[in-house]
């Protein structure tokens, strides 16, 4: 529960992050926010420390690492040592109100360093279950417990600690995270960007697929903790199926990482196609021009794609585990926009992809109620929650009282 009481005064957040130029769904929220709160005149800089390109934001500084390199099973990402004293020099000249941290790395970690030397509110949102991905990619019972661990300290220092879902919420509980710290972030995505009035079957061809097929798209991290091994299973059989039913169909990857290679030898003499990274408005032509999105993660804590697919005007098919469950229905209205299944449940996942692949009027409803069901979700109105938070965190600072 956030203190009523928030400050009058304009404030000033500056915000530290390990990631910035990767090609995520938190990389585009953190750069949404960082424009966002340029474009509406709200001060909030953000520090950062890479070696990859950056994309074109206002509002951000990126400190060349001392030291970087590839992540361990995640070469498309890079884990890098910032110049700490550099930037915390640039931190007491900026002179915060509150310090955000995004991310618990090397480059969060001098955030919070920083905010405990200037004795300044901490607020910070959990995007990633990162305990999750260690036990999935490395099935390491050490290494899990020294990352619940660092966790479990990390966030029970934060004035408040956004969550993207109520699911996560209840594990930050399980870390050790106060109730009362505790805020459910109003999800939002770029609405200017993804929309459904974008689809055009005619691009296909330049990308080596049918133009009358269906298609069937997933957009992330090629890898193992998206529960992608069940896709590669399943695939086979649905695809016999529906052309057992006289229609075509194809599947779509969008995004790249450790189990492309592997997936990509399997599943491409099975109709599939992957296009890797995609950016700006060809990702979001791309989005509308598919027939459905497939997300079969458990381990997302909201899930930014399944928003922008819904956006685009696609029905979606997500688990039971994590975020995305919570944002493809109207808890105000009875109307269907998805489906969520069991993420063990192979069966119904086939039988699912095969009914949408094949019930042309199905994916018309629900992708209709999709595209409702998202205007409800724009990133100014999450914007504005996310400032107010950071306001009410001001607002308790002694040094503003």
């Amino acid at each position: 529960m956030i203190a009523q009481h928030t400050t009058t005064k304009p404030i000033r957040v500056l915000k530290f992050t390990d990631t910035l130029a990767d090609i995520n769904g938190v990389c585009r929220f953190i750069q949404n926010t960082a424009q966002t709160a340029h474009d509406t005149n709200h001060d909030l800089c953000v520090f950062t420390s890479t070696r990859l390109k950056m994309p074109q934001v206002d509002g951000v500084r990126n400190f060349t690492p001392i030291y970087a390199r590839a992540m361990p099973g995640y070469e498309t990402l890079e884990i890098a040592l910032p110049p700490a004293f550099e930037m915390m020099r640039a931190a007491q000249e900026y002179a915060p109100d509150v310090i955000h941290v995004s991310t618990p790395g090397p480059v969060g970690t001098v955030g919070f360093l920083a905010a405990r030397l200037m004795r300044i509110p901490i607020v910070g949102v959990y995007h990633t279950d990162f305990p999750a991905y260690i036990d999935e990619l490395f099935d390491n019972s050490l290494c899990s417990a020294l990352c619940r661990g660092h966790m479990r300290f990390f966030y029970r220092r934060f004035k408040y600690v956004f969550s993207r879902s109520a699911d996560y919420a209840q594990r930050l509980v399980d870390l050790g995270v106060r109730e009362e710290k505790l805020v459910r972030l109003r999800a939002g995505f770029d609405d200017t960007r993804f929309d459904h009035t974008l689809r055009d079957t005619s691009i296909w061809a330049g990308y080596g697929l049918k133009e009358d097929s269906i298609k069937a798209v997933f957009c992330g991290r090629v890898s193992t903790e998206k529960n992608l091994p069940m896709l590669v299973r399943m695939w086979p059989t649905i695809r016999e199926r529906v052309q057992a039913q006289g229609r075509e169909i194809e599947l779509v990857i969008i995004g790249d990482g450790p189990y492309r290679a592997e997936m990509e030898e399997k599943l491409a003499p099975q109709g599939a196609h992957f296009l890797g990274f995609r950016h700006g408005v060809e990702l979001a032509t791309l989005y509308a021009s598919c027939d459905f999105f497939i997300f079969p993660s458990t381990t997302d804590t909201l899930g930014q794609v399944v928003m922008e697919a819904q956006a685009s005007g696609l029905p979606v098919i997500v688990t039971d585990q994590g975020g995305p469950k919570e944002i493809v229905y109207d808890q105000h209205h009875d109307t269907p926009t998805a489906f969520v299944l069991r993420h063990d449940e192979e069966p119904a996942w086939i039988d699912t992809m095969v009914r949408l692949a094949c019930d042309d009027d199905l994916r018309s409803t629900l992708g209709t109620n999709g595209v409702e069901l998202m205007k409800n979700h724009t990133f100014v109105a999450s914007f504005e929650h996310y400032w107010s938070v950071h306001e009410a965190a001001a607002a308790q600072s002694p040094s503003r009282t």
